[in-house]
This record gives structure tokens, sequence and C-alpha cells, in this order.
């Protein structure tokens, strides 16, 4: 049977999902014997029904309603509606996630023109009487009536300064008739408490839908279904004079985690006058010396309430006339740092286990260990605003290329680099930039991902500025330009563009961190491993715990400003010998730059995926560009730039790329091959001990892989005996198109590993552009068409059910696979839940983002 409404005496935290987080806290707090004023709760199912029935309030719920604030008149003894002796209640939000501040509250609900005057006969104090019907007439018309609270504070500060008064409490009764007067006109609420609280509790949950809310859910991964719960509760009030007052209290201090009893209050004043930040609130030791017997009484419950939560709470407290009340606690929002700090507290204390406090984490907050931020206390001038595609806080002078920011890193400047997107040649100039912002793309671009895998600040889409390339110079909405060599700063953090040097500070890696990173290897199944085709890189990611590199891009090489030519001279070499010889000198590009990845991962396994983009990217676009590599080859300017034509596809992601280089180029593959061995076995007669794994990528069939393969190893069979020695590799496939998923059974048998790349999957499983996809997804998820960025959260229906068909039907044949997964979704804490789950082996991510991959594995295993 639907009970809509519950007593503070009747319900538990074992109801938080039907009572919501501050309706359960609430009762827990009741059954603990504490001072809470009393109340009721009406259920997050009644919202979800009201949601339903177009917002309208269930039948029957109203009189649910009146039967619990009859029992709460007892309590309380007060009459909710008696102008002689009145009860007025607070109507606030709850879900069972906490929002602070997203959705709507009322207070002093049930007072009118004839319940104020009875107040101020019952309590002697009119001041305070009109004081409240003053915030009551401001929070309804604000909310119920939707005017906004801008026209009333508006009223307010104009009020204040015609009268010479600097603070709402120095108004007297006079002047908050005349205040209350001027309300009035904006909105006029009903007369009848009871209609009062009719449309107070439909406006609360209306609330769940409002813009805030909405994008808080949306940043958080809040479900929209789970609905609110509305708690009604018995008013309590700070305002009645220096005997009282309001205030906000932290078990833990919640920016350093310290364990010191943290807070701030005011004396005669009401909560929301602390939240609003009108007044200037004091320090709880202040209190403590004012106030010591009330103090200890507040000290001794945050006590208590730590030790039954086993976690910092966060408090809100009421002094009516020296009697101390809380109001709610809950689990108290704090920084990373503090995050960590109290989770390993708690385990040295015994209130939680080493699984609790890993629970207890979110993965994310590793990064604020690896990266340098803004210092809060910094004075900024914030000049547009992007996508926060790579953490962290840099300061440089802002160039339009990358040979600009090669020329200025070589110089020992400090560069920015600034685009309106990048492409795979820009990959020196942002390996050589602090930080690269972009005028569009998305957070999954071209831009974002190799950021990311470089650990380089990046801010990507950033509309509020335009590039003027041809006069290197940036335009900002309102007009104004800034030129090449100007100093920016960028958060990677907030997206923020900055103008000139901000300060910054260091999040350095403390001991706390260290020993959860420990706590998260000891219980994790999943292996991590990184992303990285450079020795640097891979240096970063065995820093940050990698066990492993899970993707080579072995093409970044060849990228190179001494290898680029050559390799272009190679695509358009007009005999087999000379193409030979021009891969021969790639090969020796290719064998220096493993051979260092190689000495940097001794003895932990190293994913090489073979060529993959089309020939294409590696060309020239511009007509001087292309002139000057037909100088080179001695070749026709017209008849060259023929030839780069006929390279173009129009669609390259699904064009002559991956697998089909090596089948209709199979001297490409033969030579990275021997490369890779070549490599292996120096390194080897070295002393290291190399892993190497080949992986061939975009295998659509059986068919295509048993060509490749069938080279590879009889490339394998020369290397070995031109070099007189032997190593142990292995071959698998790139998992990146639809077709080898559900035909995984016939790809199997002839492989030894099988890595997904999510990032092409999800594309080609939408029929997504990753790079265009920002033009619509921001609507299709505002409509709720998506719940979320397929690029950024796994999509486990679709592209999570390709993959669990995989290994369903490769194991059946390959007992031994070894399944990994690489992309940025192997370093989504949501993603990785999912792939343990399904049995992946391990996953691969960007080099910094692999301490919240370990600790996201943790908790998928806890």
């Amino acid at each position: 049977m639907r009970k809509p409404v519950w007593l503070f005496s009747e319900g538990s935290l074992k109801r938080r999902d039907l009572l919501g987080n501050k309706g359960a806290n609430l009762c827990e707090m009741t059954s603990l014997g504490m001072p809470v004023p009393f109340g009721f709760i009406i259920t997050t199912q009644t919202h979800l029904e009201y949601q339903r029935l177009r917002q309208r309030i269930p039948e029957g719920t109203m009189e649910e309603v009146k039967a619990a604030l009859l029992k709460m008149e007892i309590r309380q003894g007060a009459e909710f509606g008696n102008p002689v002796n009145p009860l007025l209640v607070s109507v606030r939000s709850g879900a069972s996630v906490s929002m602070p501040g997203m959705m709507d509250t009322l207070l002093n609900l049930g007072i009118n023109d004839e319940i104020v005057e009875g107040l101020a006969k019952l309590t002697a104090n009119p001041r305070f009487a009109y004081d409240t019907y003053r915030r009551f007439l401001q929070l309804y018309g604000a909310v119920v009536g939707g005017k906004g609270i801008h026209p009333y504070t508006q009223i307010l500060k104009d009020y204040r300064q015609q009268h010479g008064l600097e603070e709402h409490a120095d108004l007297d009764v006079g002047e908050l008739k005349e205040i209350i007067g001027l309300f009035k006109k904006i909105h006029l609420p009903p007369d009848n408490p009871w209609t009062q609280l009719e449309n107070a509790i439909g406006a609360v949950f209306s609330s769940w839908n409002n813009p805030r809310a909405q994008t808080y859910r949306r940043l958080n991964d809040i479900p929209d279904s789970i609905g609110t719960a509305v708690i009604i509760q018995a008013m309590v009030f700070g305002n009645m004079g220096q005997n009282s007052g309001s205030g906000i209290a932290f078990t833990r201090n919640p920016s350093t985690g310290e364990k010191e009893f943290f807070g701030e209050y005011l004396m005669n004043a009401e909560g929301e006058d602390i939240a609003s930040g009108r007044r200037t609130p004091r320090s709880l030791n202040e209190f403590k010396e004012e106030s010591p017997i009330l103090y200890n009484q507040l000290f001794q419950l945050q006590k208590t309430l730590e030790e039954h939560y086993r976690d910092m709470q966060d408090l809100e407290f009421t002094i009516q006339e020296n009697r101390l009340y809380l109001l709610q606690t809950r689990s108290g929002k704090r920084t990373a740092k503090a995050a960590v700090k109290i989770a390993v507290d708690l385990v040295n204390e015994g209130l939680i286990s080493e699984k609790e406090a890993l629970r207890r984490m979110d993965p994310e907050m590793a990064r604020f260990f690896m990266h340098p931020m803004i210092d809060p206390q910094a004075e900024k001038n914030v000049l547009a605003l992007g996508l926060p595609a790579s953490p962290g806080a840099v300061t440089g002078k802002i160039v339009f290329t990358s040979e600009e920011a090669q020329k200025a890193k070589d110089q020992g400047d400090q560069v920015i680099l600034v685009r309106v997107e990048t492409t795979p040649e820009d990959i020196h100039g942002m390996q050589a930039a602090l930080g690269i912002l972009t005028t569009s793309g998305g957070m999954t671009s071209h831009a974002a991902l190799l950021a990311r895998g470089m650990g380089r600040t990046c801010i990507v889409g950033c509309k509020g500025l335009s590039v003027d390339e041809k006069k290197q110079r940036l335009i900002l909405e309102d007009g104004s330009v800034i030129r090449k060599g100007r100093l920016l700063t960028l958060d990677g953090s907030s997206g923020e563009v900055m103008e000139g040097r901000v300060p910054t500070i260091d999040a350095h890696e403390d001991q706390d961190y260290l020993t959860l990173l420990s706590w998260a290897d000891k219980y994790r199944r999943l292996k991590i491993r990184a992303n990285a085709e450079t020795s640097k890189e891979a240096l970063t990611a065995l820093r940050f715990g990698a066990e492993g590199i899970g993707l080579c891009r072995t093409e970044h090489v060849f990228f190179h400003p001494e290898s680029i030519d050559v390799f272009r001279e190679m695509i358009f070499a007009q005999s087999p010998e000379e193409k030979q010889e021009k891969l021969n000198q790639l090969s020796a590009f290719q064998v220096r730059e493993l051979k260092q990845l190689f000495k940097v991962m001794d003895g932990l396994p190293v994913t090489l995926r073979l060529l993959d983009p089309p020939l294409s990217e590696f060309l020239p676009q511009a007509k001087s560009e292309i002139e000057k590599l037909a100088r080179r080859l001695g070749r026709e300017t017209e008849s060259l730039m023929k030839q780069v034509g006929a390279l173009h596809e129009k669609n390259p992601m699904l064009g002559f790329r991956g697998s089909r280089l090596s089948i209709i180029y199979p001297e490409i593959s033969t030579m990275q091959m021997d490369s890779i061995l070549t490599a292996a076995i120096q390194s080897q007669r070295n002393g290291t001990i190399v892993k190497p794994e080949i992986m061939v990528p975009l295998v659509t069939s059986s068919g295509e892989l048993e060509v490749i393969l069938q080279n590879l190893e009889q490339t394998a069979k020369q290397t070995f005996l031109r070099l007189g020695q032997n190593i142990q590799y292995k071959l698998g496939t790139m998992m990146e198109v639809p077709r080898a998923c559900v035909q995984s059974r016939t790809v199997a048998p002839q492989v030894q590993f099988m890595s997904f790349d999510t990032h092409d999957l999800t594309q080609l499983t939408f029929g997504f552009s990753r790079e265009d996809s920002g033009k619509f997804l921001p609507d299709y998820i505002e409509r709720q068409i998506l719940a979320f960025d397929p690029f950024i959260h796994l999509d486990q229906q679709g592209v999570g059910n390709l993959i669990r068909m995989a290994l369903e039907q490769s194991r059946k044949v390959q007992k031994k696979m070894e399944y990994g997964i690489c992309g940025d979704h192997g370093g989504d804490p949501r993603s990785i839940k999912f792939f343990h789950r399904i049995g992946i082996d391990y996953v691969s991510c960007s080099p910094h983002l692999v301490p919240v991959a370990c600790l996201a594995a943790a908790k998928a295993s806890i």
C-alpha cells in the first residue's frame, strides 16, 4: 500500500531512496534523540507520481499531510493557521543524492496579516514577527509566485540606502511594515495557510526540473528518474534577537581534512543569511568564548554524529532563545585533498575499513594531485570560457602555429598554442607548448585527446574567441584584440581563459594520497596500462602507476619534423628500390624510438599498433608546402598536386586506413614488424626485458587478419634469421568495427589478445563523427534523447553489448584470450565499472588518468 507521508519518527537511513538524503538523516537524528524540530516527509515516489500527473499532487496526499501536521502540532505545542499560537513550517527539497542549493526552499510558511500580529503578541517581539513575515513574502513570491529573488533584494537594497542602514537586521518594526507593503505589490500570497502549503509543495516538487538542478544532475551523473522528497518541518527561529542565531558547522575542516570542529555562525539571523553571503559570519571559536555551554552541547552532538555516520558531517543549526536545534546533517562536501585525508584518517581511527574508504572516494579526485592549480586567492581577469578538456593551470605567450611553438621552446620560451582546431601535424607544436587553446571541437576532439595523453593543459571549443591566423591575433567578443606574444593563463579544470599571468599553487602528492593508491592496488582486479608513444610519456605513465603500455600509436614517430619528409618521399617513390630506401630510413627512426620506449618499460608489456591513419594525413595541404615538396622530389608541382588530390578521401574515417593499408601496402607493415622486433632484440641484448604485443588496427574480417598475420609472421622469421636471435611476442587485433565484434569467434583463433578501441567503436556504432558530434550532441542530451555523451561515458546498452558479445563468442574458441580497452573510456570511472563486470583484463588510458583508473578499478572490485 502506498504511504506518501512519513513522520520523522517513522523513517531511517535504510529508506534513503524513498525519503531522500535530508529526510532520512532527519529521521536518523530523531531516533538518536537529538534536538530536531519535528516534521514529516512527502516521498520521492509521490514526486514521481506528481510528474506523471503533469504536476498535480496525487489524490489523497494532502489528507495525509494534514494528518501528519496534526501530529506535528501536538509535538510542538502550536497550531498551524492559529493566530493565537501559530505553528510555522519550512518546506524543503531532498533527493536521495545531496544537491545543495539546486532546488527551492520556502521558510516561515503559514503566516499572514492576522497571524503576524498574533506571533508578535505571543513572543512579545514585534520586530521578530514582522521580520519573519518579510522573509516569508520574499521567498514565497520568488519561488511560488515566480518573481525571482531580484526585485525583493533590490527593494531592500534601495530602502537601506535611503535610510542609511547597513544591514537588514537594522530595520525596525515600522520600516519592516513598509517593506512588507512593497513586497505585497510584487506578489500577494494567499491568506489561507493550507493553500500556501499546497502551493509550496508543488513549487518544491517542480523545482526538480529547474535549469540549475538539471545542470547539476548532468554534471554529477545523477539520474533524473530518482526524484525528490519534500520535507515539512516546524520552524525554529534564529532571528528572535541576540540570544538567537544560526550557523553551519563541519565535523572536520572541509578544505584541509584536519580533524578540527570547523564552522561559522551569526546571531539574530536565519540560515539563509549565512548562505546568501549578505552578512559576514563569525568563527565558531568566537561562539565557544561567548556561549561555552551551547558550544559544548553542539560539540558533543557533532562528535556523536560523526561517529554514528562514520564520515565528516555538515550540520545546520539554529539557536532560538538560547536553545539549540539541529536542522539537518549530511556528508560534507570537501576538497580532493580533504577527501583523501579524511578517508585515511577514518581508517587509522578504526571507524571505517580500507575498502569502505575506497568505496567512498570519487576517483576523479585523483586529478587534483597531478596538476598545478590556480591559486583560489588570486585576482584574475577572465576573457572567455571554453570546455575544460585537460586539467592543469599554465601561463605562456600565445603563438598560432606549431612551428612557432617549437621555435619558442627551443629559445626557452613558454607558450600556449592557439588554433581553430589541431591536426596530427600539430603534434610537435602541442608537445612544445605548455597548453593548447582551440576555438572549435569538443571534449573528445583531436586536441583534447592528444593533450590529455601528453598531460598538456587544454581548453577546446572556446566560442567567445575567434582566431585571425593571417594577422596572428585573437579577437574577443567585445572586439578587443590579443596579439601574438601576449601572456594568457589557461585553467584546464574550469575552462577559463585569463589575461596575463595568474598565480598557481602546487598540489603535491602527499602521503595520504599514496596510501589510498596502495589500498586501491591491493583490492583491484583490473590491470591499468597507459596510452603512450614516447619514452617521456612512458616515464610519466610509470610515475603514476601504469603497469604497461596498452596503446602505442607507432605512426607517431613519422610525424616528427625529421621523418615526415622521408615518409612523404616513401609515398611518392617512383620505383620499388626508391620506396625500400625510404622504408629503411623510416625503420631507423622507428627502431630508435622504440628502443627508448622499451628501456623505460623494462619488464612490462607494450602494445604497438601498426600504421592506422590514411596516407593523406601525412601529406601537405597548402599549395606552398606541396611546391616545396615537389622541389625536394624533383617533380612537377602540378603532377604532385594531382597525386595528393588522388589520396584525398571524402570520409577518411571509413576509408583507406588501418588493416587496409597493411593489405595493399604490405611493405609498410613489413618494415614496422621488422623494426619492432629489431628494437626488441637489441634492447634485450642490452639487458632490457621486452614484452612486445603487435596489434593490427581496423579489422573487419578474419580474412583480412589472415593475410596480414601471415605477412607479419613471415617477417618475424626473417628478422630472427637476420639477427640470429628470437624473442617472444604476441599478435592481436584492435576491435573497433562492429562487424569484428559480432564475428569475434572467427577472429579469435588467429590472435592472442583483443583490445577494444571504444572511441572508434562508438563512432561506428552510432554513426557519429567524433569531431563533429559537438554540433548536435548537447541538444540531444538537453532534450534527453541521449542521457550522456557516449564519447565520455561508454554506451553500455549499445557499444557495451557489442563488447560483451565479442567476449562471449571469442572465449568459446580461445580460452586464453586477453582482453583490453584503449581510449579515454579506459579512464572513465563509470565505464571502468562496466569493464570490470564483463571480465576485461586491463584498461589503458592517458598517463594522467592512470590514478583515476586505479581508484575506479578498486571501487569496481569492492
